[in-house]
């Protein structure tokens, strides 16, 4: 398939660049996408999703090393014409970091960083690598990742598998990225604890991490709501996750600090999570994580091993979670207050979704699954929706539209 893409937009590169991509560009991209991986994504089976991943990472990687190389780089200036939209009303800065736009990749794609060079090109105003770990490892047994075709969901029991915090930093610099600050698409820094280590001396290993990775970081990311590694949620507890946040406070030239929290925590671990983050000063937080509920799809089978939803372990993301991110995201609102920036992720996968936890008070939004699904067209998608909306409802900028309680129109 990224062959396929490669060849269809070659012919682009003769072309005069243009303010704006015509529909048929569009198409070139997106409709390569879904003539080529609509039909194994519209099914639990065939393709292993992993090994999907993986090959679609290995092409991104050797592009983004080659990003430079005449070929390469008119590969992806023709994506970026395709993809990207440019607007002033977009623009925000948050936590010191100037984002084009609202839309980012979410943490668990790229998890070892090596497309960290060219996520704008997709459209994307910022990304979130990761979440690295101290300590190199490989994850939870296979099979770990499940496609729900029907249901444009997943299942995913991965287990912080990457390459290591050391790894991670060799994979960026061999990249050449632009210094922080100064990068068309913002880096976030995804955190995880190493499976090994103990609860006792979490903060240790999370700040060997970012110790190590805080040059190459816009900003860095707490992820204790991971299901999928054993006591990790016992970090959302207020007195362990302060003493997390004390530790890595601590570090020389520590980057803006944000949590990501599960969304199966109770309203008052909620408001307890909100008012830990205005106290210890986070740049924001992260709503949310993959579900350990089944929201309602528990005796949902999975073909692949013929036991349901409820019989098996591992965090449920995509459209059925956009209901619970959204409550998740209210709640944290209405505790906060409008200061504490908030990111919106999970289960959005159109335009109409991505207002939708704007005007609840996101002032970014993250995408993942619905990504996958719907492909690289939705970014321009959501995008070219949040200006109409500002338009309708007469907003001059996105800001204006954070927490304005503003529907869909």
């Amino acid at each position: 398939a990224v062959a396929s893409l490669r060849g269809r937009i070659g012919s682009d590169l003769r072309r005069p660049r243009m303010a704006e991509p015509s529909p048929a560009r569009l198409l070139s991209i997106g409709g390569a996408y879904r003539r080529w991986l609509g039909p194994v994504l519209a099914n639990d089976q065939g393709i292993d999703p992993e090994q999907l991943v993986q090959a679609s990472l290995s092409a991104l990687g050797q592009a983004s090393a080659c990003r430079n190389w005449p070929g390469v780089s008119g590969v992806l200036a023709s994506l970026a014409m395709d993809l990207q939209r440019s607007d002033l009303r977009l623009e925000q800065v948050l936590f010191g970091c100037r984002f084009s736009n609202p839309v980012g990749l979410a943490a668990g794609f790229d998890k070892n960083g090596v497309a960290a060079g060219i996520w704008d090109r997709f459209g994307f105003g910022f990304a979130e690598l990761g979440t690295v770990t101290w300590h190199a490892q490989s994850g939870n047994p296979r099979p770990r990742l499940f496609r729900l075709a029907a249901e444009q969901a997943a299942l995913n029991r991965m287990g912080f598998n990457n390459n290591g915090a050391e790894m991670m930093r060799r994979t960026l610099e061999r990249q050449a990225l632009p210094s922080a600050g100064q990068r068309p698409a913002v880096l976030g820094l995804n955190l995880g604890k190493s499976r090994i280590t103990s609860l006792e001396l979490a903060p240790d290993d999370y700040a060997l991490s970012l110790q190590l990775l805080a040059p190459l970081a816009d900003y860095a990311v707490i992820n204790v709501s991971s299901p999928n590694t054993p006591g990790l949620r016992d970090l959302q507890d207020s007195s362990q996750l302060r003493r997390l946040v004390e530790r890595l406070r601590r570090l020389p030239g520590c980057p803006p600090l944000l949590v990501k929290i599960a969304p199966d925590l109770a309203d008052e671990a909620i408001d307890g999570l909100a008012r830990l983050a205005y106290e210890e000063g986070l740049a924001g937080v992260i709503a949310v994580n993959t579900s350990l509920d089944r929201l309602g799809l528990q005796d949902r089978v999975i073909a692949n091993t013929g036991r349901t939803l409820a019989q098996e372990a591992g965090g449920l993301s995509g459209a059925p979670l956009r209901k619970r991110a959204l409550e998740v995201l209210r709640r944290l609102r209405a505790t906060a207050g409008p200061a504490l920036p908030l990111i919106g992720v999970g289960g959005i996968d159109s335009p109409e979704a991505a207002w939708e936890r704007i005007s609840a008070g996101a002032s970014l939004v993250q995408l993942y699954t619905g990504w996958i699904f719907k492909g690289p067209d939705l970014v321009p998608h959501i995008l070219e929706g949040i200006i109409n909306q500002l338009d309708r409802h007469g907003f001059r900028n996105v800001s204006e539209a954070v927490g304005s309680g503003a529907p869909w129109q």
